[in-house]
């Protein structure tokens, strides 16, 4: 079965993004809101996307009661509470706490662990990396030091097929067959004994902290620093490597699309599950309370901004509830006309953006994933390639860099998302 899965995508060499930062991390978490201009906002990490059926509850609760009645999945597979008021801190985190999604004040925004969002479900993969995922999120909040880094630094634990080895973390995990675990730092790989991966990971985010302090530039991000992090991944190896080093050249090939779960059901060793996507990555309430009941005690939201509802006990059973998702407003096909597409928070909710991109965000079938951005920031943007839609100051569009009027937007995304050349992640 391994012999069949796709190539494991590898992350090209980087030169790096060395920068001299004059501030801090201010990324917005749990207990510290953002201020937007919709309301306040909060981000919660959810290490591979995991929830419990109390949790998923929870999340409506607090969109209902505090926030503007939805929740946004991110492009790590978290979730987003925006629209809540001046003094709703407190209550907040009341909530959050009471459903197990604060396990620490002092790291909650350092918890950003993505896995790949079927393992252990589809017979697919090496390893359950899910398993991986708790031990990592464990061994952070247990780690005084580790609430140093930023809350953007991102650890991916692939279980072999290549699905979050492409989303440009700073520490990978890529499972490989036979128990070794090949761990991607910056541009060196070394590998190790499965059983020592995510203490692996947590030695590189160790060693990383160590060389932006000597470098002095505080850098959030392993491409950030000088020579693009090379040396780090050198530092935290030794006591776990098997076998030499791997420098990356400039030929170490093309980055993977970071393709995510198809929508649908999805067949494993005597269970199924079922992959639904949020139509632009926003869930009402009613939605998120649709994902109840939970036949296998939790679901799994995506980087690619869905859910996966594993534990069904036969195929008829999932189909029922793939067809009640799918009336509740879900993504449940491959041919939706909404598959594949994201777009920014735009207007009113962000100050910088030129236009309301989820209001003028367009479906349509097929192709390459098409994300639509408020201005050139691309906040939330698709790794690998996608056809780029950014608004401009003068109410208009550039659809892959190509002016074009709103009226115009459908057709032209349309055409772009499968006819184009396109845009590859910065």
């Amino acid at each position: 079965m391994l012999a069949a899965m796709p190539p494991i995508p590898s992350t090209p060499a980087d030169p790096g993004e060395t920068r001299i930062r004059d501030r801090g991390d201010a990324c917005p978490g749990a207990l510290r809101l953002h201020a937007a201009d919709d309301g306040r906002l909060a981000r919660l990490r959810l290490p591979a996307g995991l929830l419990t059926p109390h949790q998923v509850s929870a999340l409506a609760d607090a969109a209902e009661r505090l926030g503007d009645g939805a929740v946004s999945i991110t492009s790590r597979g978290n979730a987003e509470l925006r629209g809540l008021g001046e003094s709703c801190g407190a209550e907040l985190a009341e909530l959050l706490r009471g459903a197990g999604l604060l396990p620490s004040d002092t790291h909650e925004r350092v918890r950003n662990v993505v896995a790949s969002p079927l393992a252990g479900l589809d017979g697919l993969g090496c390893v359950d990396v899910q398993l991986w995922a708790r031990e990592l999120d464990a061994l952070l909040c247990a780690t005084a030091w580790a609430a140093g880094l930023s809350g953007r630094f991102l650890f991916a634990l692939d279980d072999g097929r290549g699905d979050v080895a492409g989303l440009g973390a700073d520490v990978t995990l890529l499972a490989e067959p036979g128990g070794a675990v090949l761990v991607r730092v910056g541009r060196a790989a070394f590998r190790v004994p499965g059983r020592d991966a995510p203490r692996a990971a947590l030695a590189a985010a160790q060693a990383f902290l160590a060389a932006a302090e000597a470098a002095g530039t505080r850098a959030w991000r392993v491409r950030e620093l000088p020579g693009g992090g090379a040396e780090v991944a050198v530092a935290c190896g030794e006591p776990f490597r098997l076998g030499e080093f791997e420098a990356r050249g400039s030929g170490g090939g093309a980055p993977g699309n970071g393709a995510g779960p198809v929508p649908g059901v999805v067949e494993g060793p005597g269970v199924w599950a079922l992959v639904v996507g949020a139509p632009l990555g926003r869930l009402g309430v009613a939605q998120v309370r649709a994902l109840l009941p939970v036949p296998g005690g939790e679901v799994r939201l995506t980087p690619w901004r869905g859910v996966v509802v594993p534990g069904f006990a036969d195929r008829p059973a999932a189909e029922a509830r793939l067809a009640a998702l799918d009336a509740a407003g879900f993504i449940t096909r491959p041919d939706s006309p909404w598959y594949g597409a994201t777009a920014c928070t735009g207007r009113p909710g962000c100050g910088k953006a030129l236009a309301d991109v989820r209001a003028d965000a367009t479906p349509g079938r097929g192709g390459l994933p098409v994300h639509f951005s408020g201005c050139e920031r691309r906040c939330g943007h698709p790794h690998g390639d996608w056809t780029d839609v950014v608004a401009t100051a003068d109410g208009r569009y550039e659809v892959d860099g190509a002016p074009c009027t709103r009226s115009s937007l459908a057709a032209t995304v349309a055409a772009a998302r499968t006819t184009s050349t396109t845009l590859t992640t910065k």
